[in-house]
């Protein structure tokens, strides 16, 4: 347990700074009650205020008043119950109007949680009101990508942001993902 808290740290810290780079000043983590989530809740929380001297929380329910919302559905909970939470927390925003950005969780969105929130048509329109962001990993390079949905007909991932992987962060990674494999890059990503 203790290698996946350690890697929900790193992948925080980055999260963390791609959120500062994206200029956000107020950052509200929601995300459910487990250990996993949790840690890395707070690691992006403490990384974005040492990064930014900005505010960030967590939270159970999107607060008003943000600049951006993560919904950092992950790791632990089994996928159909994480899909069905991540949903009814963005239903709940739309139905409240939060006018707040969004980004969503790599597991959320490599696991389909984003194509199940857009069959309902209050979070399609929600979404695509604001700016969205989901972050991924670039598995064969070993890059962390923080991209913004471009909604047209079918919506498509933009990079806007990447960052190269620390060797431990991949190391953590491979083992965590089980037969997965990332090559560590050593330069800066070019843009």
């Amino acid at each position: 347990m203790y290698d996946e808290i350690y890697l929900r740290a790193l992948t925080g810290r980055v999260v963390a700074k791609a959120a500062a780079d994206l200029g956000i000043n107020k950052l509200a983590v929601v995300a459910p009650k487990n250990i996993l989530c949790s840690a890395m809740g707070a690691a992006i929380e403490s990384a974005f205020v040492s990064y930014t001297g900005g505010i960030s929380g967590h939270f159970e329910r999107a607060p008003e008043g943000f600049d951006s919302v993560l919904l950092a559905f992950g790791g632990e909970s089994p996928v159909e119950e994480m899909k069905r939470a991540f949903v009814e927390k963005l239903k709940d925003m739309a139905e409240r109007e939060i006018e707040s950005d969004v980004i969503i969780h790599v597991r959320t969105y490599g696991m389909g949680g984003l194509d199940m929130a857009l069959e309902d048509e209050t979070i399609a329109e929600y979404l695509t009101e604001r700016a969205t962001y989901v972050y991924t990993v670039d598995l064969e390079h070993g890059i962390f990508k923080m991209n913004e949905i471009l909604w047209d007909e079918e919506y498509q991932l933009y990079p806007v942001l990447e960052y190269p992987l620390t060797l431990e962060h991949t190391r953590l990674l491979n083992k965590s993902l089980r037969g997965a494999s990332l090559r560590w890059v050593e330069e800066p990503v070019e843009k």
